[in-house]
């Protein structure tokens, strides 16, 4: 994809993702995007093919190296050298979410947040299921992977509506700490 292309497709993704926020996904027309993003019909067809195509790409672009299993150096952090352990993981995923606050706050708390929810839910099961391959306890594995995906997407909410004031080391080890310690409920 050349320069004047991805130019193109981030001004969509841009229009979309500020619509987004004002708007539920359904009331959302392929018109207002074009317009707000100053494009043409045509051109949007080109980079895709419908608006459900766009959220997924959106959403997929978004997230596809913040779960990649490949860490690399990067500006806020450098996890290019730790094992790919749940604590990585997680650590990764919450600087990545931090590094993108202004879009993942819009998202999250605009009209369409559930809808973003769910494709940040997808992933992180897929996560969880490579983590948690058996266990020792007499829980179900599908029951162990929907209670982490449930509490880590929880915990991102609670983290958001702090305006992500908690640095992103610091609720991996509250997580992890609830998660690997538990707590007694009296």
């Amino acid at each position: 994809m050349d320069r004047r292309q991805q130019k193109t497709r981030q001004a969509i993704f841009n229009a979309f993702s500020a619509l987004l926020e004002h708007k539920k996904f359904n009331q959302i027309t392929v018109q207002e995007i074009i317009d707000r993003a100053n494009i043409g019909r045509s051109t949007f067809y080109a980079h895709f093919g419908t608006k459900e195509e766009l959220l997924n790409e959106l959403c997929s672009d978004m997230f596809r190296h913040v779960f990649s299993d490949h860490l690399e150096t990067e500006p806020t952090h450098d996890f290019s050298g730790s094992s790919n352990e749940r604590k990585t993981r997680i650590t990764h995923i919450l600087y990545h979410l931090k590094d993108n606050q202004a879009e993942i706050i819009r998202l999250l708390s605009g009209e369409s947040g559930e809808l973003f929810l769910n494709y940040f839910k997808s992933y992180l099961k897929e996560m969880f299921a490579g983590l948690v391959k058996e266990s020792s306890m007499e829980i179900p594995v599908s029951y162990l992977e929907n209670f982490l995906v449930g509490s880590f997407t929880d915990t991102i909410e609670w983290w958001v509506r702090q305006r992500m004031a908690t640095p992103p080391d610091t609720l991996a080890k509250y997580y992890l700490t609830v998660i690997e310690h538990g707590f007694r409920i009296s």
